[in-house]
């Protein structure tokens, strides 16, 4: 039987996001006229020289259609997940075998240790930090409020190579406190992992923050942005 999620959606200051996307990068445009660029384009520029260096080696066509396969796959297990919690039956329909065995890896992490949902696919931004994003998920994990986000990956993560992700679920937390005075302490990183088992990586959000302020300085001096 499919579970079903609670959901307890908290109230925004603003209803949605323009977003403008760009060969620079994606943008989204504030409330008040502000125009951000994504979380995902600031952290960007800390994998700049290693995919530069990677698809000199693979060869740009060979890149391209790794990198095409992984975006696929990462967001269609995102569309998954998200129907899965928002409990609707049809969550699987039309995905490939290969999807629906990614999310049945991490579903019963799902199942048992996440609810009362707050929020799936919204978007948030920070006037502190001058970052926009969609978060995955914020919900219970374990009876304690996260931000909840969801990857995939050819073969399991050191922790230690995952520090963008950690930055990244510290700035929804940010941005999600700015949005509604709801503090947000910790973040989990649910990776479903091929032919592997999945992993999940919890951390404290607060302690981030500093880094990702040290990468958004860097960010703005190296795009003028």
């Amino acid at each position: 039987m499919q579970k079903q999620f609670t959901h307890l959606k908290t109230r925004l200051k603003y209803d949605d996001l323009l977003v403008e996307n760009a060969t620079t990068g994606r943008t989204y445009l504030t409330p008040t006229g502000s125009r951000y660029p994504s979380i995902t384009t600031v952290l960007g520029i800390l994998s700049e020289d290693s995919i530069r260096k990677w698809r000199e080696r693979v060869g740009a066509e060979e890149a391209n259609r790794i990198s095409r396969k992984a975006s696929t796959r990462g967001t269609n297990l995102h569309l998954v997940a998200e129907k899965y919690i928002n409990n609707d039956p049809e969550y699987m329909k039309g995905q490939m075998p290969h999807v629906i065995e990614l999310f049945k890896s991490i579903q019963p992490i799902l199942d048992e240790r996440i609810n009362n949902i707050r929020a799936q696919e919204i978007a948030l931004y920070s006037d502190m930090f001058q970052i926009a994003g969609r978060v995955d998920c914020i919900g219970e994990l374990d009876g304690v409020l996260t931000v909840i986000d969801y990857k995939t990956s050819s073969k399991p993560k050191e922790y230690s190579w995952i520090s963008s992700y950690f930055m990244q679920a510290a700035f929804y937390s940010a941005a999600y406190y700015e949005a509604t005075d709801i503090p947000i302490q910790q973040s989990a990183i649910i990776i479903a992992v091929e032919g592997s088992e999945p992993q999940v990586f919890v951390e404290p959000t607060f302690p981030w923050l500093k880094q990702l302020k040290s990468v958004r300085n860097e960010y703005r001096n190296r795009k003028g942005i």
